[in-house]
């Protein structure tokens, strides 16, 4: 496929969506047109793969899927980059005692792929920054062609001061091994109105401040008790579940040691979720608001309801928390009490 023809396909997916791409779209779709022209061509080398960066809301996921969608490959993978990370974690561990299991992890998960396509690629903890070095390693030497989306720049992973340095080559073969490119146009399309909801978690609503009053207008009244929710081997703590609904506190969810994991498994078990008690984040530790923006990334990733119950400026005074900018753009998808959402949980509609 010729990089004119791609770009072109890209710009009537555009045009069926309603609009047109801007500069710095218009700049990736080009660099990605050609990334396609070379993946597809009959003879040719290993062409550099592409990490697509900016601030949320630009249309990176978009062009990176569309790209995805349109080149005429069949060796080839899509995945959020928490998905990936709870794949590798579980394949290590069956190969834990062997040697070389990053190596026998990474190739049972990419297999023959020559592209894959990592969306929301970012990292904060050392210990897994540690493990993406090696997967990157071991990508580069297996011939995979990377497609990155990231709200960060490659120079601005792993960000904390204190083990910044240690990702330092990690970087470096992140910038060795693709083209940068930044997509930072002026608009941010997720606050775009946008008529009916477009996905799932767009029908969810964010209730502030969640009163037992405000929930009653919702058809939701707030569990009484308590069940343990089975998960990767342990027990997380959730104030009521039933069906595909399942209700938790910011407490039990956010301030206790559970993970992406975790949250990847409920999400599949259950399509509907109200996080309750949300605080406002500036009180609550690093980790607590780290495991926050998680829970939402995966549920926006899965599509999955959310009912948030909370205050309307739980993100204040948080300026400088990890990923915040992505997670206000993600909670202002959500609708506001007053419109018809209405669905089940032990036996109330909400």
């Amino acid at each position: 496929m010729r990089a004119r023809q791609l770009l072109d396909r890209f710009h009537d997916c555009a045009r069926d969506r309603g609009y047109t791409l801007d500069a710095a779209q218009e700049h990736a779709a080009a660099r990605l047109a050609e990334l396609g022209a070379e993946l597809t061509a009959l003879f040719g080398g290993r062409p550099r793969g592409v990490y697509l960066w900016g601030p949320v809301g630009r249309g990176k996921s978009w062009l990176a899927d569309t790209f995805f969608d349109l080149v005429p490959l069949r060796r080839k993978r899509r995945v959020h980059f928490h998905e990936f990370f709870r794949e590798l974690h579980t394949r290590i561990s069956a190969h834990l005692h062997e040697p070389g299991a990053v190596e026998q992890a990474v190739a049972e998960l990419t297999g023959n792929c020559r592209l894959l396509h990592f969306d929301e690629f970012h990292l904060h903890d050392v210990g897994d920054a540690m493990l993406v070095l090696r997967l990157l390693e071991s990508l580069r030497a297996r011939g995979v062609v990377l497609l990155v989306t990231s709200n960060y720049p490659p120079s601005g992973l792993l960000p904390n001061p204190l083990y910044h340095d240690h990702f330092l080559p990690g970087i470096a073969l992140v910038e060795a091994s693709m083209d940068v490119v930044e997509v930072a146009g002026p608009r941010d399309y997720r606050r775009t109105p946008a008529g009916a909801p477009r996905s799932v978690f767009e029908t969810g609503v964010w209730c502030s401040p969640g009163t037992d009053a405000q929930l009653a207008a919702l058809g939701l009244a707030r569990p009484s008790g308590w069940v343990a929710l089975p998960v990767n081997g342990r027990e997380v703590r959730a104030r009521a579940a039933r069906d595909a609904v399942v209700w938790f506190d910011f407490a039990d969810l956010c301030e206790r040691p559970t993970s992406t994991r975790d949250y990847l498994v409920l999400a599949e078990r259950y399509r509907t979720w109200v996080l309750d008690r949300v605080p406002p984040l500036a009180t609550r530790d690093r980790e607590a608001r780290q495991r926050f923006a998680n829970v939402v990334d995966v549920l926006v990733d899965r599509d999955v309801r959310l009912v948030l119950v909370g205050e309307a400026d739980l993100l204040a005074g948080d300026a400088q928390a990890l990923d915040r900018a992505r997670t206000a753009s993600r909670l202002a998808l959500l609708q506001r009490p007053g419109r018809e959402n209405r669905f089940r949980l032990d036996g109330v509609s909400i």
